[in-house]
């Protein structure tokens, strides 16, 4: 399968939590935290979240620092990532901040399980690509992604569920992680790949790639290591 290079960046506490157990936005980082983001998110040809993430943090999926902006350009990218969500039951509100701004197009893949309103007032917002059935294949999404859209460097924000989903076919190239000096606790208070529950197909190995300490943080940065 050919698909872009994948990083997946997100933020934790001590005890390995990315959010509380009410599923709270992630804001629990610091001003330099929320920079290192941006960041991050300004390498990617597009930018990759899921539905529960894009709702609950309410994003823009933008990149307001022209900085940022003007490296894009640079380098030869556009001035902003493609936008892409992912959702297996495509039950999208159109009131989300990301249909609000047009920096960038957004590209919706989901399944033929979208309500025929939710696809009507999306398809005036977004490209839709539906598969049959209920499940989206991950796989050919990435494949897509790379074929179609020529996206060659791909940022995922997450959530847990679709971080899991890249995992379980080893499609996550590179882990940035932010450890924050907080316990949260609670069981089910998703981690990384979400709550306790079934094994990946094997384990997956990386290697240190740097680390640095601002303030109260911990930046860790994880290349995958497939030898």
């Amino acid at each position: 399968m050919r698909r872009p290079r994948i990083f997946v960046n997100f933020a934790i506490t001590v005890d390995g939590k990315v959010t509380t157990v009410a599923l709270t936005p992630s804001r629990f980082t610091s001003s330099y935290d929320k920079r290192r983001l941006l960041e991050i998110r300004s390498l990617g040809d597009a930018l990759l979240v899921g539905r529960n993430t894009v709702q609950t943090d309410n994003m823009s999926m933008g990149l307001p620092d022209e900085d940022l902006r003007i490296a894009r350009l640079q380098r030869g990218q556009s001035e902003y990532p493609l936008r892409v969500l992912i959702s297996n039951s495509g039950n999208l509100s159109t009131d989300l901040n990301v249909f609000n701004h047009h920096f960038s197009p957004i590209v919706i893949y989901s399944t033929t399980s979208m309500p025929e309103a939710v696809k009507a007032a999306l398809q005036t917002k977004a490209t839709l690509h539906l598969a049959d059935g209920d499940r989206l294949r991950l796989s050919v999404v990435l494949s897509d992604l790379y074929e179609t859209y020529r996206v060659r460097t791909l940022v995922c924000e997450g959530g847990p569920s679709l971080a899991k989903a890249l995992a379980e076919i080893d499609a996550i190239d590179e882990l940035f992680l932010t450890v924050a000096p907080l316990l949260f606790g609670g069981a089910s208070a998703p981690g990384i790949l979400g709550n306790p529950g079934t094994f990946l197909p094997s384990s997956r190995i990386y290697r240190l790639s740097s680390m640095n300490v601002e303030s109260t943080e911990c930046y860790l940065h994880y290349v995958a290591d497939r030898r």
